[in-house]
């Protein structure tokens, strides 16, 4: 079982307008409504490819019934989401339909207690004896310290379970610090974290700070990683056009799917290049094309990267 934790879970709601144009009232064609937050995205995504999971983070008020109501539909996945006061936040993606592009507005999310925060611990920890993998997904909402990764890597690591990190700033940095087995930044996380915009320099130097491997989401570009086998660039046949947000979600849903099949780091990296393709080409973030997905997974280059760094 690969459990996804989402502690700043969401109700994606996506709008898609003819045109998107400041200053002015538009009218919604559609309106579709997903639960959310990086690893919500990630385990629909890994459920769809065939793999049991099971979320959880937390949820409250109506928002997050809605979020539970919706997340027992998703065949393959187990909800194990913490209950907390606060209610669940929105995120708004308005998809301008004669551009394809995405304006993405996110609410912060509900304030944590202490005792709240205790709860997910206990809860945490009961689920890791039945996982297989472990992925760290997403902001912190408030109330959450900001070492709480590095806490839950740790205790990960106790029970013997590979970590994959997905976040951003000083959780990142933090997180990176108790040695998760794989770290998934974007280019600006990447160069945050290690002060660094040359990506080849910054992603050796997050290896030396503690990251396992390290696989950059480069945008259009595709993704560099490094690991203790050595170094990759992945990049996809052609440039993809659609909707990016989920995007990420599904890099890190393809490297977690390949590594509990056993695949080596080319064939991981292959597989998270075609279902991010796939995931932009899909109008809602957490679903993918699976015949995009299916054509591609032949077609992504991965080449050795033997540039010094």
């Amino acid at each position: 079982m690969i459990l996804t934790v989402t502690l700043n879970t969401a109700l994606d709601i996506t709008y898609r307008v003819r045109s998107l144009r400041p200053h002015a009232s538009h009218r919604v064609s559609e309106v579709t409504e997903r639960p959310g937050g990086k690893g919500v995205n990630v385990a629909r995504l890994l459920a769809a490819l065939g793999h049991e999971v099971t979320v959880t983070g937390f949820t409250g008020g109506a928002t997050g019934r809605v979020v539970q109501e919706r997340l027992a539909a998703v065949e393959g996945v187990m909800d194990a989401l913490v209950p907390l006061s606060g209610a669940t936040r929105r995120t708004v993606a308005v998809v301008d339909e004669r551009t394809g592009d995405t304006t993405q507005l996110n609410e912060p999310g509900p304030t944590v207690t202490p005792t709240e925060w205790s709860a997910f611990q206990e809860a945490y920890e009961d689920l890791l004896p039945t996982a297989s993998v472990v992925a760290l997904c997403g902001s912190l909402p408030p109330g959450v310290p900001v070492g709480a990764y590095a806490g839950l890597i740790r205790t990960a690591r106790s029970f013997g379970l590979p970590v994959l990190l997905d976040t951003s700033g000083e959780p990142l940095r933090r997180g990176v610090a108790a040695r998760p087995d794989i770290i998934k930044p974007n280019a600006d996380e990447l160069a945050e974290l290690t002060g660094s915009h040359d990506p080849l320099r910054a992603i050796q130097d997050a290896r030396r700070r503690g990251a396992g491997a390290v696989v950059a989401s480069l945008g259009p570009e595709g993704l560099l990683a490094a690991t203790r086998e050595g170094r990759w660039r992945a990049t996809p046949p052609t440039a993809a056009r659609g909707n990016p947000t989920g995007a990420g979600d599904a890099v890190v849903a393809g490297l977690l799917s390949a590594l509990t099949d056993h695949l080596p780091w080319p064939a991981r990296l292959a597989r998270a290049i075609a279902l991010s393709t796939a995931t932009v080409q899909a109008p809602v973030a957490g679903e993918f094309d699976r015949g995009v997905y299916e054509e591609l997974l032949g077609l992504v280059t991965v080449a050795n990267e033997t540039s010094a760094a």
